[in-house]
């Protein structure tokens, strides 16, 4: 496949650059800064400004899916109004390309924990973390009245981290995935096995779903 994939210098985006590659999918990988890439077989990478919707749809175009790991970083001050402009401006230019895949990497914020109420809006929810777990709030709740691109969203587990590809998780959908009543775990290299699973072979269109061990 022909994949565009947004922000792959990234902490998930590095991870998902790897597995693509790894499945010797054709990548092109938009950033910021080129040139931190170093030259690898299948790979080519574009400096790119997700706020430009039309300079990025015309290097959309030709894919046959657009993987998206933006994030504008977490000491970014006004990162909830980021995250929803940049994700807005993704959606606008997968479909300005005329890609109909668009899958997303989110937070695990927006999980339910309960009828009714999800995980950022419980006590104790970490406040440095709370104005990026909006914002990927927002960027979901977008995605959930659009028609016309054939988008699935990711919220990993609570605790993503470094750690081994695995191949082995479970998946769930809107809720919070338990492990002994615990916040659930995930590494980063299995996150991203799962997106491109999903890439690959479609289960989730138009959904939204989680993983964890």
């Amino acid at each position: 496949m022909k994949i565009a994939l947004i922000g792959a210098t990234g902490y998930v985006g590095a991870a998902l650059l790897e597995e693509a590659l790894n499945r010797s999918h054709q990548v092109t990988a938009l950033i910021r800064h080129p040139e931190k890439l170093p030259q690898r077989a299948n790979l080519t990478a574009t400096q790119a400004d997700v706020h430009d919707v039309a300079a990025l749809s015309e290097q959309l175009r030709g894919h046959d899916a657009v993987l998206s790991a933006f994030n504008p970083g977490w000491g970014v001050a006004d990162i909830r109004e980021q995250f929803v402009s940049g994700s807005h401006a993704i959606v606008a230019a997968t479909k300005a390309a005329g890609v109909k895949r668009l899958l997303v990497v989110g937070g695990a914020g927006s999980l339910y924990v309960a009828p009714g109420k999800q995980l950022i809006d419980s006590e104790g929810f970490p406040a440095e973390y709370k104005e990026g777990a909006e914002g990927a709030r927002q960027a979901l709740n977008q995605l959930r009245d659009e028609a016309e691109l054939e988008w699935t969203f990711l919220s990993p587990a609570a605790h993503l981290e470094p750690g081994p590809r695995t191949g082995q998780f479970r998946l769930g959908g809107d809720d919070l995935l338990l492990k002994d009543g615990q916040p659930g775990h995930i590494s980063v290299a299995d996150l991203a096995v799962a997106l491109l699973d999903e890439t690959e072979q479609p289960r989730h269109v138009r959904q939204r779903f989680t993983l964890a061990y």
